[in-house]
């Protein structure tokens, strides 16, 4: 049985992946943080989601996450909360010797600073996107780079009024893959007034509504273009995989790993 903590356990995210948890027979919730309804039972508080599969696990106080996770021992650790607050539950993962699956997005300020906590201490999984279909899409984007890199490359992401960081980590990701592959793109966001195009890979955000997440990649020639695209359909495409890398983890080496290992791409 593969024990889990997660936080962010009354967020979108956090209840979704409790509810996954409580229906993994292979898995169960022994801890749960987050800074509202401290003591509620964890399906019963009046955050942003209503966990299911909760088991008698009652919210705990996220400022208290390193004796709680000493008391509770749990295998793994899942975190979606937000890139500062990440910072301070990786270190206390690390130092109760708990694997961690990070899917926190806007972690590029911390990244070296999340790097040397982890170093070769415990095994964790970091990914701007657990999707198995965004995984993919990346690896798509690799291969049409290598062919058709002399084309103009753009970027266009969409989310939910609710997102607080622009461009997304799956954007930025996708990017980065491209860029690796042409040997280094200068990186163009959005574009204002008189903006001729160069070779640039341009990359613009939208912030609308309910959006789960969408990402198009445009590739345009001389008379004809590619489109990549992935669209989520629900907040369970990014559970799921968190899941999966969950499980993959508990076996991998010290060090961090990306989702590209846990699928095998």
């Amino acid at each position: 049985m593969i024990t889990v903590a997660v936080t962010g356990a009354l967020g979108r995210m956090g209840s979704l992946i409790i509810e996954n948890v409580g229906g993994a027979p292979d898995m169960e919730l022994v801890a749960a943080f987050d800074i509202h309804d401290i003591g509620m039972p964890v399906g019963a508080g009046t955050g942003a989601g209503v966990a299911a599969g909760a088991g008698d696990v009652r919210v705990s106080d996220a400022l208290l996450i390193d004796a709680l996770l000493a008391s509770t021992s749990p295998d793994v650790l899942i975190d979606f909360t937000i890139a500062d607050a990440a910072v301070g539950n990786v270190r206390a993962a690390v130092d109760n010797g708990v694997a961690i699956v990070l899917g926190t997005t806007g972690l590029e300020p911390y990244q070296e600073e999340i790097a040397e906590i982890i170093a070769g201490n415990v095994p964790a999984v970091i990914a701007p996107n657990f999707s198995v279909g965004v995984n993919v899409f990346w690896k798509l984007l690799l291969e049409a780079a290598a062919y058709i890199g002399d084309w103009d490359i753009e970027i266009v992401e969409a989310h939910h009024r609710h997102k607080k960081d622009a461009p997304s980590g799956t954007a930025m990701r996708a990017a980065d893959v491209i860029s690796k592959v042409l040997g280094g793109k200068e990186l163009v966001y959005g574009r204002e007034g008189i903006a001729p195009r160069g070779d640039e890979i341009g990359i613009h955000a939208i912030r609308g509504g309910d959006i789960i997440g969408d990402h198009l990649v445009l590739f345009a020639g001389d008379g004809e273009r590619i489109e990549i695209k992935h669209q989520a359909h629900s907040r369970q495409a990014f559970a799921g995989g968190a899941i999966r890398a969950a499980r993959w983890v508990m076996d991998a080496p010290p060090g961090i790993h990306g989702m590209e290992e846990v699928l095998g791409l």
